[in-house]
């Protein structure tokens, strides 16, 4: 049960320099799996955005690892 004194706080989306970050890859890594449509990545205007939670699930479900993600 939540304490009632205590607003809960939604998830900050990230930014394409905090998720490259946050996984320990390089932009260019994360630019090549948007255009692949397999990163679960959302447009905000011109930028992309990410929710921690949809990429820690791809990540785990191997997606991030699989044959046609493959950079090189």
């Amino acid at each position: 049960m939540s304490d009632p004194l205590t607003p809960s706080v939604p998830e900050r989306w990230l930014s394409v320099d905090e998720l490259a970050g946050y996984l320990g890859i390089k932009r260019d890594t994360v630019y090549k799996w948007i255009i692949r449509r397999s990163l679960p990545a959302h447009k905000a205007g011109r930028l992309w955005k990410f929710r921690r939670d949809e990429v820690d699930a791809w990540v785990k479900s191997g997606a991030a690892g699989s044959k046609e993600n493959k950079i090189g």
